[in-house]
Formats: C-alpha cells, structure tokens, sequence
C-alpha cells in the first residue's frame, strides 16, 4: 500500500511540475502566436488558427509547450486552449466531402494544416466543421489528432 501511494505521489509531483503530461487541445480563438519560450517578451515563430490541434507537453506557470502534427514545438498561453475536439490535415491537398464515403460529392479541398473542428466520427471518416461554417466528411487517416 504505502508503494502504491509513493508511486501516485511521485505521478503527480511529475504531472503538476510539467515532467509528465502529453493531453491535446485545441487553440480556441481565431488566431494565437506560438512562441520561442513562456512569455509574450519571446519572440513568434508563427501562428495558428481556431481548431488547431496541439499536444501540451510541459507547463511553466500560465504557458504551455506544446507539440503539433509536425513535430514542431513551441509555447502557447494556456488561455488560448480548449478541450475541444479537433483534426488538422496532414496531407497536401484532401477532399471534403458530403457524406462519409468516396462515392459522395467533393464539397471543397482542404490544404495540409487547415484544422477543423470533429462533430462525428463514422467508421473511417470523420464528420468536421471549419471556423468558417464549412461542413464535410475527411477519411480519417488524412487527418491528425484523434484521441481514440
């Protein structure tokens, strides 16, 4: 029991200090500055949009390092984070499209890092809404950052 307990302690000392951590969310307004550090004094090495899917891997204070579908990294505002469920493209160019198969209507093209809001997931496919209102199905392996 008191191993057990040791354990737990040390989880969460490592989970609280930053050490462990590894949860996704999404960036929750239109756009937000990813930064070099944990602080606005650091400069911005670019910029992302609503939905946009990120892992947090580490906490200093109110920032988070955070990692995306490309293995970048860098330090957000925690602020700027939601727990919202969310894809990013990770292809070049996919097709959205109208119901969840290749036999339905292309709707519009997405390029590689436009992020989507998940509303359903179907099989191989997923149903995504756009911060624009866009509504469609992408085959899910087109995408990055389902938790299943």
């Amino acid at each position: 029991m008191m191993k057990r307990i040791l354990l737990l302690s040390v989880f969460f000392l490592l989970f609280y200090s930053g050490g462990v951590f590894a949860k996704t969310e999404s960036v929750s307004v239109d756009k937000a500055n990813i930064r070099t550090g944990p602080g606005k004094e650091y400069e911005v090495i670019w910029q992302v949009g609503k939905y946009y899917p990120v892992k947090v891997i580490k906490k200093s204070g109110e920032w988070y390092k955070i990692r995306d579908f490309e293995d970048d990294e860098g330090w957000i505002h925690s602020s700027l984070l939601k727990k919202i469920p969310s894809v990013v493209v990770k292809r070049d160019e996919i097709n959205v499209r109208k119901g969840p198969g290749k036999e339905f209507k292309i709707l519009f093209r997405a390029e590689k890092g436009v992020s989507f809001k998940l509303l359903k997931k179907k099989g191989m496919w997923v149903k995504v809404q756009h911060a624009d209102g866009d509504v469609g199905w992408i085959y899910r392996p087109l995408v990055w950052g389902l938790e299943d």
